[in-house]
This record gives C-alpha cells, sequence and structure tokens, in this order.
C-alpha cells in the first residue's frame, strides 16, 4: 500500500494515467467508428465515377473530348464545371446535343437520374466546380420573394424579361423562358453560367439571394398569379404591347381619316 501510495504521488503519474485515458479512448474510438460506412461511400462513390466514365465515353466524348479537355471546334473542356452544370445541361436535355449550333435548345431528356448523377460524378472528378444543391437551398419556402423581384430585375431582366418570360439575344442565341423550370435548374443555372448567361457563385449572390429569386419567379408565373394590368399580352414587355398599339391605334386612325374624308368629300359635292 505504502508503495502504491509513494506511485500516485509520483510527479509523472497524472502524465500516465492521462496518456492511459488517450489509449484508451482511441481504442474504443477504432473499434466502434463507422469506418465500414465510410468505406462503403467511398466504394459508392468510385462506382458512380467509373459508371459515369462509361457514359461520357458514348454519349460525350465525341465533342468534349476523351478526357473532358474539349476540343477546338465541338466543344467546350469540362475539367472544373462541377455537378451542377453537368445536372442542369443532362437534366434539361440540352446535352447530348443533337447539332452544333449558336444555342443548345431545351429538349426531351434521354437520361436517368441516376445516371445523371453518374456522370455528374465522374465529371466533378476531373476538377473542382459548383455542386448540384440541395432541396433546402433551392427551395422557394420562406424566401423573399420582394426581394428576389428587385434581385432579379436588376441581373436577368436585361436577357430573360422581367416576368422570366425570355427574349431574344444577338447572332442567333436567346434567353430561355423560365416558366415551368424546375426550382433546381434555375439554381443550377445560376450558378454555372450556361450558354451567353454569366455566373452568379455564392460569392457573388448569395444561397438566400438565389432562393428569394426563384421564389419571385414562382410568384410572378405561379398558375393562380393573376394580372393586375388586365390581358397581359404574353407578358413579353413593348414588343408585344407596341405591336397591339400600332395594328389597333393606327388603325384606328385610318379609319378616323378614312371617314373624315368621305364626309368631307360629300360635303363638297352637296
Amino acid at each position: 500500500m505504502k508503495k502504491l501510495s509513494a506511485r500516485r504521488r509520483h510527479p509523472l503519474a497524472a502524465l500516465v494515467v492521462l496518456l492511459l485515458a488517450l489509449a484508451a479512448t482511441g481504442g474504443l474510438y477504432a473499434a466502434f467508428a463507422p469506418a465500414q460506412k465510410a468505406q462503403a461511400d467511398d466504394t459508392a462513390q468510385s462506382l458512380a465515377i467509373e459508371e459515369g466514365k462509361k457514359l461520357y465515353a458514348v454519349g460525350c466524348s465525341s465533342c468534349h473530348g476523351t478526357s473532358g479537355q474539349g476540343s477546338k471546334n465541338d466543344g467546350p473542356s469540362l475539367v472544373g464545371v462541377g455537378a451542377a452544370a453537368v445536372d442542369f445541361q443532362v437534366g434539361t436535355g440540352r446535352m447530348p446535343a443533337q447539332q452544333p449550333g449558336s444555342q443548345i435548345p431545351k429538349k426531351k431528356n434521354i437520361y436517368t437520374q441516376a445516371q445523371i448523377d453518374q456522370l455528374a460524378a465522374y465529371i466533378a472528378s476531373l476538377g473542382p466546380g459548383p455542386s448540384v444543391p440541395t432541396k433546402e437551398q433551392y427551395s422557394p419556402d420562406g424566401a423573399d420573394a420582394a426581394r428576389g423581384g428587385e434581385l432579379f430585375r436588376t441581373n436577368c431582366a436585361q436577357c430573360h424579361n422581367f416576368t422570366g418570360k425570355g427574349g431574344a439575344l444577338t447572332n442567333g442565341k436567346y434567353a430561355p423562358s423560365l416558366e415551368d423550370v424546375d426550382p433546381k435548374h434555375i439554381y443550377e443555372a445560376m450558378q454555372s453560367g450556361p450558354q451567353s448567361m454569366p455566373s452568379f457563385p455564392d460569392t457573388t449572390m448569395p444561397e438566400d439571394a438565389k432562393a428569394d429569386i426563384i421564389a419571385y419567379l414562382d410568384a410572378v408565373n405561379g398558375e393562380e398569379t393573376p394580372s393586375p394590368g388586365g390581358l397581359e399580352l404574353g407578358g413579353i414587355g413593348p414588343v408585344s404591347e407596341g405591336l397591339f398599339a400600332w395594328v389597333f391605334g393606327l388603325g384606328a386612325m385610318i379609319a378616323v381619316a378614312i371617314w373624315v374624308a368621305a364626309r368631307t368629300t360629300k360635303a363638297k359635292k352637296s
């Protein structure tokens, strides 16, 4: 007992106890940590990348190169575009493209979501880029639609029209309509900047601002959203409104001029 008490009072006793406690903690963590789950996740990711590489070789490599490096005439480099760009382009049917052109139109998607995820995993492995957003990021629930309207009119209305109806650009390009577009794809478009659209990363436009814009588009293009000005004429702004004024306004003026001329001629004859 005296020897044990002496050892307890030894200056290094506390250090020895601490080392033993750390060793025991490390051993318990190694025994019970979810290593198998982490290993399974890594295996699943590797399999997704491998399957995505096969899909890429069949549907994408002819334009974008065998390793995503791109080509001079057909397709740009995909290194660093991220999974979000793949999910947007393939999920909306724009890729694979039917034929080269000034702008690739939206069309029916030919891949399943699982295949799109595999393609996205492979492209993401080529270089870091924007990831596919979560539902919490792009959901308009709880977002500020009024603030989103301000942001949209400042950054987007010049091309997409102030209600997202779309519009023409130069050299055969156009800003597509944003009606009935999946909120996830709107978010991804802001992240990746497809076609002529500039990109709006989180450093430029934070996540909550993107959600506000999505909430605004959902508000102005909803099925139950009334048109306070009456007939909206497609909602595409001064083009349709000017055409309406030109055709009907000028037509009314011509009719009045003909009526006045007829009355004047009749008065002179009598």
